[in-house]
Order: structure tokens, then C-alpha cells, then sequence
């Protein structure tokens, strides 16, 4: 049931993360907004006249989360269909893909498989996969959703699917053959799916504390309807909030028309480094020859680039693009640079362009996002999945070129703002386990404070929508936060980024959970968004 908006709700007797008080215990929300925080002492003033008082009984109140990059659909659906993740085997794969076969109507969606780690070296071929479907039509993508399986059946419901590149006869599709075969798997989605799918994946995001959600949509990795009917039904519900944004060149008017923030998201520039279709300029290590190396696929120039972005300044509209290997970020660069030459550089910065993952960027190239006001929109979840001297970062391009990737250190010490996501369903919506990552980056140089990256996490999606007032709890911001138990609240020392926890309260700084790894992580106990209460434990 809805909640009035008009209540007065006293939480008492716990830790406010707050920078209006950073020994604060209690606060108190009228309505839609924060009125008060302080000591448990002065709460006593407003508990006679609270329609709820809260006892927190020691639990931690912060702001609720934002991720800055889901697809709220692809979400829902491996939430409740046929999960791929962390499959040990290909033997294992083909078992799970063979028992959800026949439970299935229509085609059988499924995510996340990985043959990097699998003992056979390689994903299933054609003849294996129909074996394992039964001839059913299926599509499963890959743990980066830049290439999938498809079976015989769902390619004959793509027509032309043989000439378009990225075309296997045998293998998974990647690149244009990919995009075809989703958007066909897609559009044999029904409308109570899709609902199904969308609800589960809200349900999953208010669950864990996550009060915003960025959906980065487009023509080729959902549709219209599907932005549409998710912008829908969150405007039917309390929370999360989701902010949409539409990913086509030129699809300024259909951003407008969809009631979207922004003509970004995924825009592709390139691909991802697991399918080997970032854009790189040096090859990728594990494929190609001399004669015939890979450098990944380029899918806009700089001048596509820059076009885009000065017809977004123009209309008063951010722009944001897909960009992961160096040679795409440089493009991105390159564009928005000559929009600046064109638009004028203070109108650029003003729209906080964004861009989504920014993995490979050298020293130059985070200068440039710093001086254009770039966005770097990133999922510290990447590293934690494939960074490290063993992961696919350095399968792919080595040890020397893997250790450069994510720098979000040099990236604060730039200027450049961050703002924190997922990708879900690339990997799971996970706030206090995306703050961890970044924290303890598997490359130590590119560590950041657990509270940067809090920040980044919280209020940094808020920044990249250009409201800067809200993701902080303080008299007056919107009451959108999340209630977690915790153990002990720690603050880490300045000086250190692996060790050196504090818990002396003189330092005047708000504590956060330990998140040192092997450490449980916080359990959300509530959600709020904007005074209304979406997750209750």
C-alpha cells in the first residue's frame, strides 16, 4: 500500500550517515524530505508527534544507492530465468541449458556464461546447443552481453542473420549478428514477461538498498516499448526511481518522446573485452597473427561523435556513449573535443556528457575527460570479476596493459566525477560489494577510499543527472535513503588504502562498514524513496 507522503517518521537510537552531524543517531523525514538529524537527546523533542518512530537499535542509516548502468529487463530475466553465472564447465552449462528447456514457453532466455574459466577451453558449438534446447529457439548471452548463443531455431527467426558481421556459423554471435538476434529473442518477449522482469529486477534493487536506477536502453540492446512500459512502471510504484536513457545516434527526438534524461547510455563506440570487440589499438593478445591481428570493432568515428554531442548541447540534452578500449575512448575524446570547438566548451561541461565503462585510459585521456566535463559512468564490478594477474584482463591483452584499466584513483585526483553502476545483468546489482571493489582494486595504485567510493555510488549518480543536492542526508534533501546491519563502522585512515581502520569518533568523520575483504557486507533492513518505504526486511 502507498504510503502518505505527508508522515512524520522519527528513526532513533542508530548511526546517521551525515555530514550535517557526523556523530549524529537519529533523524527525522516529513513527507518527501529530510528534516532534522542530530543526537538521540534532541529526537526526544519530536517523538510525541511522529506518526512512526523507529528504533534503529543500532543499525546504520545512509542514502539509499544509485546505479549509474542496468537493463532493468535483462536483469529480471536472469533473476528468474535460466541463470548462466559462475557455470564451472561447459558440461555443466549444457546441463542447466537442458533442464530449462522444456519448462519454457517461446524462446529460452539465459545469461551469463563464461568460457574463460572452463576447463574445455571453449563455448558450446551449434550442434550442441540444439542437442541441449531440444530444437527450441534460445538465446543466452554472454557474461558481457556482447556476443550469445543462438540456437537454429531463433536464427531462422533473424532473416539476413548470415550477412551481417559477427555472423558464426558454428559459434556464438557477436557484434551486428548479435544485435540481431537479441532484438529478435526480445521481441518474442510478452508484455506480462517483460512486467514480470522488470518487477523482479526493481524488487531485487529496493531489496538492497539501491533507491535509483540509471537504465541505459537503445535500439540495440532493448526497444522503445521496453524503456517505455519500465519508465511506466516505475512511475506506477513508490521506488526505486529509474531514470532512462536512449541510446541511438541521433535519437534525440525519440529520447524526448520516450521521456528519457539523455541520448546516451549505450551508444556503442565499441564493444568489450571479453568478446574481444573493445577497440584497441594495440591487438588483442590472444587472438589474431601478425599478418592478421585484432584490434576489435570500431562502431562510431570521432566525427559520428561529435555531431551527437553538439546536436544534444544544442537541445539541452546529455549525451553519453559505450567506450572500453583505449582506441574507443580516444574517439570519444576526439568528438566531444571538436562539439567544445563547435558548441563552446562551457556549454559542453554544462551537460555532463557522459561515458559508460571508460576501462582503458591513459594518463592523457583522463586529463581530457577532467577539461571536456566528461562523466566517467563505471562498474568497479569488472575488475573484481576479471582483473588480478590470472583474470581475462590479462588473457586479453597482458599483464602490462591489464594493470592500466579502471584507474579510478587517477580519475579522482583529475577531477574527473564518477558514478558508480553494475551493467546488470553483466554483473549483479551489488552496492556495498561495487564499493568493495573499488576499495581493494585488484590493482593497488588504483584504490580509492571507501568513502570516495560511497560517494560515487550514492551521490555521484545524482551529479550525473545534474542534481547536485540530493544522494546526501542532511535538513531539506529528499528522503531517500536505505537501513542496513552492520558491525562495527570504521573510517579509514587517509594515508592508507588497504589497512590503517580507524574508529576513533575525534576524527569528525561519518563511519561506514568494514568492507575488507572476507568481511560480510551490510544487510538492508529498509528502503525509503522519497518518504515511502519500497523494501521492509
Amino acid at each position: 500500500m502507498t504510503e502518505r507522503t505527508n508522515r512524520t517518521v522519527l528513526l532513533r537510537g542508530g548511526n546517521v550517515y551525515s555530514p550535517a552531524d557526523p556523530f549524529a543517531t537519529a533523524m527525522l523525514v516529513e513527507g518527501e524530505h529530510i528534516a532534522w538529524v542530530g543526537s538521540d537527546g534532541a529526537a526526544e523533542a519530536y517523538a510525541d508527534t511522529a506518526d512512526e518512530v523507529v528504533d534503529l537499535h543500532g543499525a546504520l542509516v545512509t542514502p539509499a544507492f544509485v546505479d549509474a548502468h542496468v537493463h532493468a529487463t535483462s536483469t529480471g530475466l536472469a533473476l528468474t530465468g535460466l541463470d548462466l553465472t559462475g557455470c564451472p564447465t561447459l558440461a555443466e552449462a549444457l546441463d542447466r541449458i537442458a533442464a530449462a528447456a522444456p519448462t519454457t514457453d517461446g524462446v529460452l532466455i539465459g545469461h551469463g556464461w563464461d568460457e574463460s574459466g572452463w576447463p574445455e577451453g571453449r563455448p558450446p558449438t551449434l550442434a550442441e546447443l540444439d542437442a541441449a534446447t531440444a530444437g527450441a529457439p534460445a538465446y543466452l548471452s554472454r557474461t558481457d552481453v556482447h556476443s550469445a548463443l543462438a540456437t537454429t531455431a531463433l536464427r531462422a527467426l533473424a532473416p539476413g542473420l548470415a550477412d551481417l558481421p559477427g555472423h558464426d556459423p558454428e559459434g556464438p554471435l557477436s557484434r551486428d549478428a548479435h544485435h540481431a538476434v537479441r532484438r529478435t529473442a526480445l521481441a518474442h518477449l510478452t508484455p506480462a514477461q517483460r512486467r514480470t522482469a522488470q518487477q523482479a529486477a526493481l524488487a531485487r534493487a529496493a531489496a538492497l538498498g539501491i533507491g535509483a536506477l540509471h537504465e541505459c536502453a537503445g535500439p540495440d540492446i532493448s526497444s522503445e516499448d521496453d524503456l517505455a512500459e519500465l519508465l511506466a512502471l516505475a512511475a506506477e510504484g513508490d521506488g526505486p526511481e529509474v531514470f532512462g536513457y536512449w541510446g541511438e545516434l541521433g535519437g534525440i527526438d525519440t529520447a524526448g518522446r520516450l521521456g528519457a534524461v539523455g541520448a546516451g547510455g549505450d551508444l556503442f563506440v565499441d564493444g568489450a573485452l571479453c568478446s574481444r570487440t573493445a577497440c584497441l589499438h594495440a591487438p588483442y593478445r590472444d587472438a589474431g597473427t601478425a599478418d592478421a591481428p585484432v584490434h576489435g570493432t570500431a562502431y562510431l568515428t570521432a566525427e559520428q561523435i561529435a555531431d551527437h554531442v553538439a546536436a544534444c548541447t544544442e537541445a539541452g540534452l546529455q549525451a553519453g556513449f559505450h567506450a572500453i578500449g583505449d582506441a574507443a575512448v580516444d574517439a570519444v575524446v576526439t568528438g566531444v573535443r571538436a562539439a567544445a570547438d563547435r558548441v563552446g566548451l562551457d556549454r559542453v561541461r554544462a551537460r555532463r556528457h557522459r561515458v559508460e565503462h571508460a576501462e582503458h585510459l591513459d594518463d592523457k585521456s583522463v586529463a581530457a575527460f577532467a577539461e571536456l566535463g566528461l562523466t566517467a559512468s563505471v562498474q568497479p564490478a569488472f575488475d573484481a570479476a576479471w582483473g588480478g594477474p590470472d583474470g581475462m584482463y590479462v588473457q586479453r591483452l597482458g599483464a602490462e596493459r591489464a594493470a592500466a584499466l579502471n584507474p579510478f584513483a587517477a580519475m579522482l585526483r583529475a577531477g574527473v566525477p564518477l558514478a558508480f553502476g553494475s551493467d546488470a545483468p553483466v554483473t549483479p546489482l551489488d552496492p556495498w560489494g561495487t564499493v568493495r571493489a573499488a576499495a581493494f582494486h585488484r590493482t593497488p595504485e588504483h584504490r580509492i577510499s571507501v568513502r570516495a567510493a560511497f560517494t560515487a555510488h550514492t551521490r555521484g549518480g545524482w551529479q550525473a543527472l545534474g542534481r547536485d543536492a540530493d544522494g546526501v542526508l542532511v535538513p531539506g534533501a529528499v528522503a531517500s535513503y536505505a537501513v542496513w546491519e552492520v558491525d562495527d563502522l570504521v573510517v579509514q585512515a587517509p594515508d592508507s588504502r588497504v589497512a590503517g581502520w580507524s574508529t576513533d569518533p575525534r576524527s569528525g568523520t561519518p563511519g561506514l562498514p568494514d568492507l575488507t575483504p572476507g568481511h560480510p557486507l551490510p544487510t538492508c533492513l529498509r528502503t525509503v524513496v522519497r518518504g515511502r518505504t519500497v523494501h521492509q526486511a
